[in-house]
């Protein structure tokens, strides 16, 4: 195999598809479809709870919830006398599902530059194909949804029931949908279709639009265009006399729910120049918009509610930094204060701070919102929520966010959202409320098909110098050879990690590219080491995010490319489980 660089392949072919296969659905038939949670506490809905209730559930719906219930005959009967019962989560804006698509090289070239290299502009940049583009309304989220995806288990694990799912692409990727997280095709998991419109400012690489700029008037021009070929096609099916047939233009036709006013333009906006951007285009064009993945909103939250403008708030939130004990220094601080230095920690901590309490201000003026996992990482998103509730937002609000917004801007309130009679079995039961410090989601009912989870094994006894339910006893510290797998290529290096007592730093080297790579804001908690890390590939910043977990003299786990892909990736410690041999 021909060596390429790795961070080149991730660029231009955008990720592997199914790198994480395994079956949708539990691997055995139940013997019944009829279920009794008995004596659990059921949070109806936020601000309403049952005491030692019971919920019924029967052919995929709930059949009924209260106390002293007759339990049918053929029914399974859980004892959830200590659990809590909730409606199944709904993920208002998502990438679950939906492959790693492998994209083309770029336009005009045969396959990926060498480093060093530059890219090639093709003849056509000025007038590229829809496709070059990134311009492809037309692609439904229903026609490239995986059951597969290992990104609906996890999602699954967290105590979601449904996603509104969108494709991953540039500046207009495609048509959502909201999906059941559970199903062997896309047709069986599909519970409402058409839902969305999507739509970034990610411009093209090498052709028009590739500019911000270029993306705004190319939207315009597009919405337009949508206009006048609608318009033609009315006239044309009234009477057709004396009328060329109109071109099937499938990315305007696109459009054409937008401009009936029958669906909304999910923008992606992750800071506050997007979200002015989105609004001029929605004050010139009049579409109905949303809001999505929404950061830095607390600059705009006044104009978005006298606007009445549906938001989807994101769940990413920046690594917490640990505050240092009084007179306890950093490593590598240095002696003499650094004011400059000080006023950029400062600014990031009002910042930080403004982010974390950013539901708790948009709960404050009255407003609605959903969240949205697509620009974010699921296996954050319990302490993230926490991280939120310590910063003003109330549980309630919280679970308004999960359950009855997303479904009332989903347009099924009267199907998902709450634990009532008659509604769809989408249901998250945990052993603890699902906010605290150490609970567990323990089932999962999604359409009344049950998945069990096992409550994690408790930490073993700290060691000596290291805190209880710290990072493990064993030391991480050490030189590990590395794997990535994309695609079926692999990609190795070395991964060199120092560990002081369970604080780790360190770097990273590629075969493929030359140098070390630092870790950023390293984390070792339970055997899980996560870390960031920031290159320049030609001109371009990338951060990469690895999750690893490490056992013994091995780890195995992903890395993360925001916008690109997420890869497999194992590796094993040099000199044995021990480094020692």
């Amino acid at each position: 195999m021909k060596m390429r660089s790795w961070i080149f392949f991730f660029l231009l072919n955008l990720g592997a598809a199914g790198l994480w296969a395994q079956p949708a659905n539990p691997g055995y038939k139940p013997v019944t479809q009829t279920y009794a949670l008995k004596n659990a506490t059921v949070v109806v809905k936020p601000g309403q709870t049952l005491q030692m209730a019971t919920v019924i559930i029967r052919d995929g719906l709930i059949h009924a919830v209260g106390t002293n219930l007759a339990i049918p005959a053929d029914a399974k009967v859980i004892a959830a006398d200590s659990m809590f019962v909730y409606a199944g989560f709904i993920d208002g804006l998502s990438y679950a599902g939906i492959p790693q698509s492998r994209q083309p090289a770029a336009p005009g070239q045969a396959g990926p530059p060498q480093p060093g290299q530059q890219a090639q502009r093709p003849a056509n940049a000025a007038n590229p194909t829809n496709e070059q583009a990134g311009i492809q309304p037309e692609i439904k989220a229903r026609d490239v949804l995986s059951p597969q995806e290992k990104s609906l288990e996890d999602l699954r694990k967290l105590g979601f029931t449904a996603a509104h799912v969108v494709p991953q692409g540039r500046m207009l990727p495609g048509s959502g949908a909201l999906f059941l997280l559970n199903g062997n095709t896309a047709d069986e998991m599909l519970i409402k279709d058409n839902t969305s419109l999507f739509a970034t400012f990610n411009g093209a690489r090498g052709v028009y639009p590739s500019t911000v700029i270029g993306v705004m008037s190319k939207f315009r021009e597009l919405y337009k265009q949508a206009e006048q070929a609608k318009m033609q096609e009315a006239m044309f099916a009234a009477n057709p006399a004396g009328m060329a047939k109109p071109a099937n233009n499938k990315s305007l036709q696109a459009f054409y729910p937008v401009l009936d006013k029958k669906q909304s333009v999910y923008f992606a906006v992750d800071d506050i120049r997007s979200i002015h951007r989105a609004m001029t285009l929605q004050q010139e064009l009049g579409f109905p918009i949303v809001m999505a993945g929404l950061k830095q909103g607390w600059y705009v939250v006044d104009m978005i509610k006298s606007k009445n403008i549906p938001v989807l708030l994101s769940v990413d939130l920046p690594k917490a930094k640990e505050t240092p004990k009084a007179g306890e220094k950093k490593e590598g601080e240095a002696t003499k204060p650094d004011p400059e230095k000080e006023q950029l920690e400062a600014r990031a901590t009002e910042e930080m701070k403004k982010l974390e309490s950013q539901a708790a201000v948009f709960a404050g003026k009255g407003i609605s919102f959903g969240f949205a996992t697509y620009n974010g990482k699921p296996a954050e998103l319990r302490d993230n929520l926490r991280r939120m509730i310590k910063n003003g937002l109330t549980e309630d609000q919280a679970l308004s966010a999960l359950t009855t917004t997303p479904a009332a801007m989903l347009g099924m309130s009267q199907a998902l959202g709450t634990v009532e009679k008659g509604k769809m079995a989408n249901l998250m039961v945990s052993d603890k409320p699902y906010f605290a410090e150490k609970s567990n989601v323990r089932m999962v009912f999604v359409q009344g098909n049950l998945f069990e989870y096992e409550a994690p094994k408790a930490a073993p006894a700290a060691a000596p110098g290291r805190p209880a339910g710290g990072p493990p006893a064993a030391s991480v510290g050490g030189k590990w050879d590395y794997a990535i797998d994309a695609q079926g290529d692999e990609y190795t290096g070395v991964l060199t990690i120092t560990d002081n007592g369970g604080a780790v730093s360190g770097s990273w080297s590629s075969s493929q590219i030359p140098g070390n790579n630092p870790m950023n804001n390293p984390v070792l908690k339970d055997n899980q080491l996560t870390f960031s890390s920031q290159i320049n590939m030609q001109g371009q910043d990338l951060t990469l995010e690895f999750d690893l977990r490490i056992q013994g003299g091995s780890f195995t786990g992903k890395v993360s490319i925001p916008q690109v892909g997420t890869f497999d990736i194992k590796g094993s410690r040099q000199g044995g489980p021990n480094g020692l041999e």
